[in-house]
């Protein structure tokens, strides 16, 4: 089946909440440049210029946003400079071309190098949001416990990550809301979870599993997100692959869940249902 282009996916799934940009700040940016450019650059000896990136951002900012691409854009961001002005949708367009760019490779060496597309995707964007974390860890001297099964362990958990997200909204990633909850009710694969954050540990030495719902409000790469989805197969995740990286330390595997029907939240919200494993 033939792909669609963007502008046929833009047309079907516009996002006008987004056209109005909004600020970000340096640290996000300067953390999300080192992540981005570098798996971009050491994706399967990547051959393409930057000019590649740079013709994926022109025409994600024409198609999406009606703009044009500033001339140091994509160059300031690869080299980590001229951060300070980016604002939210021209980081959209970064992220988009960046990982376009990533994953037109991925599937273009795939049959010389007899490699699973799907996965080699997946692990892309796993190995940018381990590298986030990595700066983010430092940069906020987050304390993680170094497994789950005490009280005190767990809080220590919700901490870390409730710093983290404290920065992902402060740095204007998200625009207006951050909560991974683990107080559950939900309907999954036609069957109800419920589950409160006091019973978490018990219900993780118990059944081996728990879930917690992550909600995030006006995710900057929302759009983009949507785009590469359901034109390359695979989205980046920003926020999610950094958090799967900090419960990776921890010795646990946590990740969204890929048919959770977030019906009943509010439109402007992205919200996801995650099981967390231990390794």
């Amino acid at each position: 089946m033939q792909r669609k282009s963007l502008s046929e996916i833009a047309a079907e799934r516009p996002y006008p909440d987004f056209a109005d940009w909004w600020p970000m700040r340096e640290d996000f940016l300067y953390f999300m440049s080192n992540a981005i450019v570098d798996g971009w650059r050491n994706v399967h000896r990547n051959p393409q210029p930057l000019s590649t990136v740079e013709g994926f951002a022109a025409e994600y900012l024409s198609t999406v946003y009606r703009r044009d691409l500033r001339e140091d854009l994509v160059s300031g961001f690869a080299t980590g400079q001229k951060l300070t002005s980016i604002r939210s949708g021209e980081f959209d367009a970064l992220s988009y071309a960046f990982y376009r760019a990533a994953y037109t490779w991925i599937e273009a060496h795939a049959a010389a190098a007899d490699i699973d597309v799907t996965a080699e995707k997946r692990q892309f964007a796993e190995r940018v949001g381990a590298n986030f974390y990595r700066q983010l860890h430092e940069h906020l001297s987050l304390d993680l416990p170094t497994t789950l099964n005490e009280d005190i362990d767990f809080i220590q958990m919700q901490s870390a990550v409730d710093q983290v997200g404290r920065f992902l909204k402060e740095q204007g990633y998200l625009r207006d809301h951050f909560a991974f909850r683990f107080d559950v009710d939900v309907r999954y694969e036609n069957r109800k979870i419920t589950q409160s954050a006091a019973a978490v540990l018990t219900d993780l030495h118990t059944h081996g599993v728990v879930y917690a719902l992550y909600e995030m409000g006006y995710p900057v790469i929302l759009p983009s997100a949507v785009y590469l989805y359901h034109s390359m197969g695979e989205a980046q995740h920003h926020s999610s692959r950094t958090i799967q990286e900090l419960f990776l330390r921890m010795g646990y595997t946590a990740g969204e869940t890929d048919d959770f029907d977030p019906t009943g939240y509010p439109s402007d919200m992205v919200v996801e249902l995650w099981e967390i494993r231990p390794l």
